[in-house]
C-alpha cells in the first residue's frame, strides 16, 4: 500500500473554502445556505484524501465505496449546488468576467459540457477503474491514486453540473434528453455494482466486493435519486408559469364568450 501526504489536500481544501467565503462576503445578498453547502462539499471530498480516511480506503474496499460516495457524488452534488461559478463571475471585474465567459463558450468546454461526454466521464470512468486492473495498480503508485480520485470528483461535478444547471449555460440541453441521460447512467451504475458480486474488482476478497457492492448500489441511489428530484423541481418551476398563463387565456376566452 502506498503512503499518502495529507498536507497537499488540506491546503487546496481550506483555499477552496477561504476563496468562496471571501467572493460571498462581498456580494451581501449571496445566500447564506449557499455558502454552508460549500464548506459541507469541500469537507466531504477532501477527507477521502486524507487521514485516517485515506487509509481505511487502501485497507477495505467497503471504505473505498464509502469514499467514492463521498468523493463523487455527495460532494459534488453540494459544490454544484452552492453556484461557484454564479458566485465568480459576480465577484470578477467586468473584463475577467467576460474573459470567462467567452472561454466557457469554446468548442472544448462545449464538447465537455455535452451531456454524453460528462457520461463517457463519470460512469465510463467507474467501469474502467473498477472492471480492469486499475483498481489494483491505483494501490500501488501514489501518482496513479491521485489521478484516479481528482478524476471521479471532476467527473462527478461536471456530470452533476450539466444535469443541475445551476450556474448559467449558453445554449443548455433539454429536460428530456439530460432526463435520457441521466437514466443511462443510473443503469449502468446499478449494472457495474451488481458485477462486483460474481466478479469483484481486481485485487478485492469477494466478501469485500459483495458489502462494497451493496453501498455502491443503496449509496448511490440515493444521491441519484435526490438529483432527479431536483432536476423535476426545476422543470416543474419553469413549465409552470406557461401552463397558468395559458389557463388564464382559456379561462379569458371562456367569459367572453
Amino acid at each position: 500500500m502506498i503512503i499518502l501526504n495529507s498536507l497537499p489536500i488540506v491546503i487546496i481544501a481550506l483555499s477552496l473554502i477561504g476563496s468562496y467565503i471571501g467572493m460571498s462576503l462581498k456580494e451581501r445578498s449571496w445566500p447564506f445556505y449557499r455558502t454552508c453547502l460549500w464548506v459541507i462539499g469541500v469537507c466531504s471530498g477532501s477527507i477521502v484524501m486524507i487521514e485516517p480516511m485515506a487509509s481505511l480506503m487502501q485497507h477495505h474496499f467497503v471504505n473505498h465505496m464509502y469514499g467514492h460516495i463521498l468523493l463523487g457524488m455527495l460532494a459534488p452534488l453540494l459544490m454544484v449546488l452552492a453556484a461557484p461559478i454564479t458566485l465568480l463571475l459576480k465577484s470578477l471585474p467586468t473584463k475577467s468576467a467576460r474573459k470567462l465567459t467567452s472561454f466557457m463558450n469554446t468548442g472544448y468546454v462545449k464538447f465537455i459540457m455535452h451531456p454524453v461526454t460528462a457520461l463517457v466521464l463519470n460512469t465510463g470512468g467507474l467501469w474502467l477503474l473498477y472492471r480492469t486492473d486499475l483498481f489494483m495498480y491505483m494501490h500501488h503508485s501514489a501518482l496513479i491514486y491521485y489521478l484516479v480520485h481528482i478524476h471521479i470528483f471532476l467527473a462527478g461535478y461536471l456530470f452533476t453540473s450539466i444535469m443541475l444547471y445551476i450556474d448559467p449555460v449558453r445554449n443548455p440541453y433539454s429536460f428530456r434528453y439530460r432526463a435520457i441521460v441521466m437514466m443511462i447512467s443510473v443503469t449502468l451504475h446499478q449494472i457495474l455494482s451488481k458485477s462486483f458480486y460474481p466478479y469483484p474488482p481486481s485485487g478485492v476478497e469477494t466478501n469485500q466486493a459483495e458489502k462494497g457492492a451493496m453501498v455502491m448500489y443503496y449509496g448511490g441511489d440515493v444521491i441519484e435519486l435526490f438529483i432527479i428530484f431536483l432536476m423535476c423541481l426545476k422543470w416543474y418551476k419553469s413549465v409552470r408559469p406557461k401552463r397558468i398563463n395559458q389557463y388564464n387565456k382559456q379561462s379569458s376566452k371562456r367569459l367572453n364568450v
